[in-house]
């Protein structure tokens, strides 16, 4: 993992986030998502640098269209946001998933 996967991963592992239940390095497809919360169908990608680039940009819509279709729903995050901005990250990925009417305990 790179560290600001290891970051979230830190956030989000052992039903940290609420009692959700994540894996990592998730097979979907033909694809690996860095984080899934399966019970949901919530993926979760950190971008990188490399990511910012014409092909990637494409690659990561295309791959998203991919997610989406097969009924997972999709946040990505950059590096920079997981570092400078986890809570709100963690924050995101709740309201995301209220929105989509799922309810905490």
């Amino acid at each position: 993992m790179t560290a600001s996967e290891l970051k979230l991963w830190n956030q989000l592992s052992a039903h940290r986030l609420m009692g959700l239940s994540f894996r990592r390095q998730v097979p979907i497809g033909n694809y690996i998502v860095d984080f899934a919360c399966p019970s949901h169908r919530l993926a979760i990608e950190v971008d990188g640098a490399s990511h910012s680039f014409d092909r990637a940009i494409e690659y990561d819509k295309a791959r998203t269209n991919y997610l989406q279709e097969k009924g997972w729903f999709v946040i990505r995050f950059t590096n920079e946001e997981v570092f400078h901005s986890i809570d709100d990250c963690c924050t995101h990925i709740l309201s995301s998933l209220t929105e989509k009417g799922v309810v905490f305990k």
